[in-house]
Formats: C-alpha cells, structure tokens, sequence
C-alpha cells in the first residue's frame, strides 16, 4: 500500500509511539506510529455495527454506512491512499448466454471478518504506522483506555493486515492470519513504556472494555518492545 502524507497533516500529529519490532522476520525493525487524533464514539459504533453485520450485504461488506459521510468540512482532508486490491475472484466474461453457462458466480458468505475489513475502507484515517517498509499502514481507529496503575491500553486498526505484500511482519510461531486488517494493542506503563501485540497469529473478538475485536492479548507473543511516547500534544 502506497501512502503519501502532506507535511500539514504530520503537523495535526496529536501523540506518536517508537517502538521495536520482535518475534516477526523482519525483526529488529524501528516502528514509529503517529495519530492525528483518537477516534469517536460514533467511529467505534460503526466498526460495532459492521462487526455484527448489521446492514450487511451479501459478500459481507457493511457498505461502509458512515464512513464517507463521516469526512466534514472541519475534519483534516484524509491523505492520497493507493489501496491494495483485496483479491477478491473476478467472474469470467461472457459466461451464461441463454442460459446454458455457468451462471452467476456466488458471492463468497458473509462473516464478521469480512464485514469489518470492507467497513474500514471508506472510513477516515485517524493516524499512520511506519517502518522500513517503503509504505506505511493507514489506522482507521484508534482509542486509549486508562488502566489502574496509572498507564494506558491503546487500541489501534489498520486497514490492511500488517505484512500483506511481504513477510516483515510474518509471525516465528505459529500460523499468520489471513485477517483483511489488524489489531494492534499496546499497553504503557505511567511513565509511558511498555510493549505491543497484533493479531498476525490470533482471531479477533468483542472486547468488554474497548468494545471492537480485539485479540486475545494474554495469549499473543509481543511483536512491539520497546514501545515509548514519542511526543504529544
């Protein structure tokens, strides 16, 4: 994925996190993730709505309901964005005349995966996740929870699984997913240290507290040590 970044838009940065990548083969590789803002209630209930697949269509997609009226006069204009093709099969041409084709190919059936994947396309871009890659990953939600020893649980999603086009980020152990975007949880410290995990082996599910899926962050290994906030505002 191509992204390309007006120098305005790093200047509305609001916070920005270093970290070090681990248990992935493209290890040790510097990470900086950058977010121009925390996303809405009203963002996390359609990522919500997409999850259950209210509203959604046969092929799974929840038709991005939202999402390209979400983007305001007032909100920061989303940056240029080569999006990946999703590969989805393509019928052939020319298939059923008078019936005696093949007939319309069937939709693949819808899943929560699915549904989430095909919502967070049209959605607006809240931040960004750099590494040697030559390009970066757009985050199209991003929320933080207070934890009781003082630090913080971020929760961020892209809208591409992390190492889509290569094998940086292809897990040591275990089998990667095949997820249509990633979860990435970090847990910080007070002083603003701490460590990350992403769904790259794990599936995703409803969290109590951060409300979207999420992974099952006890079970994954780290894939981001070293984490340390860079700069807020």
């Amino acid at each position: 994925m191509i992204v390309v970044v007006a120098g305005s838009l790093l200047a509305q940065t609001t916070v920005s996190y270093s970290a070090t990548t681990a248990n992935v083969k493209g290890a040790p590789d510097a990470v900086h993730i950058d977010l121009m803002r925390w996303s809405t209630d009203a963002e996390r209930d359609q990522i919500v709505a997409a999850w259950e697949m209210r509203g959604a269509g046969r092929g799974g997609a929840a038709g991005g309901r939202g999402g390209r009226g979400g983007r305001g006069a007032a909100a920061p204009a989303a940056p240029a964005v080569d999006v990946l093709d999703a590969g989805a099969p393509v019928p052939a041409a020319g298939g059923g005349g008078g019936g005696r084709g093949r007939g319309p190919v069937e939709a693949p059936p819808a899943t929560p995966e699915a549904s989430l994947a095909a919502a967070l396309e049209p959605m607006q871009t809240v931040g960004f996740l750099w590494s040697s890659e030559v390009a970066g990953y757009a985050i199209r939600y991003a929320a933080k929870f207070a934890t009781p020893d003082g630090g913080q649980r971020i929760v961020l999603i892209t809208d591409h699984r992390l190492g889509q086009t290569n094998e940086m980020w292809t897990p040591t152990s275990g089998t990667a997913s095949n997820l249509g975007f990633s979860v990435i949880e970090l847990h910080l410290n007070a002083k603003g240290e701490g460590e990350g995990k992403a769904s790259l082996t794990s599936k995703v599910a409803p969290d109590a507290t951060a409300k979207v899926p999420v992974g099952d962050y006890a079970a994954l290994p780290v894939v981001l040590k070293d984490v340390k906030v860079r700069a807020t505002k």
